[in-house]
């Protein structure tokens, strides 16, 4: 049975979406297409009806993963206006961001599978990162400046680091103090 223009699109963007989650929780290469597709609902002989190629669908779903994640930043930061900047660290760095791999920071999740691959998800990830970065600008500075670009990059690299090494260890207590230390310097480094 054809599928109309409208739902073929529709269908498209179930994957995408499901894609973005699934990778973040099992890796790019951590779930096939059979499973993916099964997720969303779909044959698998309907992904090539929509996707040249999984690198294909795997560059749009980092995008989308990005995507959702600066959109949560600006979010909390437009309900927090008397401390954007902290919104998201709270955000960010909270013990609730560390157990939520399907919905969490792309960054941490996909970003050392994003080096692995091709051009396509590569451009996604650096236009995500760059988004990331004009996020925490703005929120550090109503002047935009050398000095605040240094800043938001030492600032978006010491909160994934810290969720990064967050998940990475057993001890509960080692898995918050990386998160509040990495707090109290993001703090600092805007103060500063």
């Amino acid at each position: 049975m054809r599928v109309s223009r409208v739902q073929a699109e529709e269908n498209r963007q179930t994957v995408i979406n499901v894609a973005s989650r699934l990778f973040r929780e099992h890796g790019f290469d951590g779930i096939g297409l059979k499973d993916l597709m099964e997720a969303a609902g779909l044959t698998q002989g309907a992904f090539y009806k929509q996707f040249s190629s999984k690198e294909d669908l795997t560059a749009q779903a980092a995008s989308r993963a990005l995507e959702s994640a600066s959109c949560r930043w600006t979010a909390v930061a437009t309900a927090r206006p008397e401390d954007p900047l902290g919104a998201v660290v709270d955000l960010y760095l909270s013990a609730g961001h560390l157990g939520e791999r399907p919905d969490g920071c792309p960054l941490v999740a996909l970003g050392s599978d994003a080096a692995r691959h091709g051009v396509e998800v590569k451009a996604s990830f650096e236009a995500g990162i760059r988004t990331h970065l004009d996020v925490l600008e703005r929120l550090i500075s109503e002047t935009p400046g050398e000095e605040f670009k240094s800043k938001a990059m030492a600032i978006l690299s010491l909160m994934v680091g810290a969720l990064t090494l967050s998940r990475a260890v057993n001890d509960p207590g080692l898995a918050q103090a990386f998160l509040d230390t990495a707090a109290a310097h993001v703090r600092a480094i805007a103060a500063a």
